[in-house]
């Protein structure tokens, strides 16, 4: 059994991509690639973006903190602190209003 404060965890995040030239910072809290449940913090500057990539499984995000837009085709939902966006089975992309953390679940395809 294990905890952690996603709090703590966001605010750590928030500095490493406010320090980096990406942009962005990303850590797996739990599972991985060889699990079907993955759990990612990802953390990005305003105005950065994750582009456009495939959705590996179902998949939703919680916003820890900041504003964000999530982007599929023609389809966006923007979302705050406390909202729960559901990301669509196809290409999407994820766009920072503010500076933004939020984590990522993903139960990947078999």
């Amino acid at each position: 059994m294990q905890k952690l404060s996603l709090e703590a965890k966001a605010r750590e995040h928030l500095e490493k991509a406010a320090a980096s030239s990406t942009g962005r910072s990303a850590e797996t809290l739990y599972g991985g690639h060889e699990n079907t449940l993955r759990q990612t913090l990802v953390a990005l500057r305003a105005g950065t973006e994750l582009a456009e990539h495939e959705n590996p499984g179902e998949a939703t995000l919680l916003i820890l903190h900041g504003r964000v837009t999530l982007r599929s085709g023609e389809d966006s939902r923007e979302g705050t602190t406390g909202d729960l966006l559901t990301i669509p089975p196809a290409r999407h992309s994820l766009h920072a209003l503010e500076d933004a953390a939020a984590l990522l679940t993903v139960a990947k395809r078999g």
